[in-house]
């Protein structure tokens, strides 16, 4: 047997804060919730919830099914102007709006 539900969703939060260069913080801040609580939940003390799973998707311009799915699918699915730049440090805020984007 695979991974499990919840340890392909922690994946997929690690992979797509990895591609996208962000932090906890940022995608704390992006939720609504503490660092804390993002720390707790991609360390399996708590669960991310169907809902939290949403608003992780919509943060990243992805869909639910493809948080779901895992860090392959989730990754693939996001857009680009959404990944870290090569050379950019990690971390740092991009623009909100892309000129042209999709």
């Amino acid at each position: 047997m695979g991974m499990s539900l919840e340890e392909r969703v922690r994946s997929a939060v690690a992979a797509l804060l990895h591609a996208a260069g962000e932090s906890q913080t940022e995608l704390a801040a992006a939720l609504g919730v503490s660092q804390a609580q993002v720390s707790r939940r991609q360390s399996g003390t708590a669960a991310w919830s169907l809902t939290d799973c949403e608003s992780v998707a919509a943060h990243y311009g992805i869909d639910v099914l493809e948080l779901l799915a895992g860090p392959t699918r989730a990754t693939e699915a996001l857009p680009a102007v959404r990944r870290r730049v090569p050379g950019r440090p990690a971390g740092t805020q991009r623009p909100a709006a892309v000129e042209g984007g999709v």
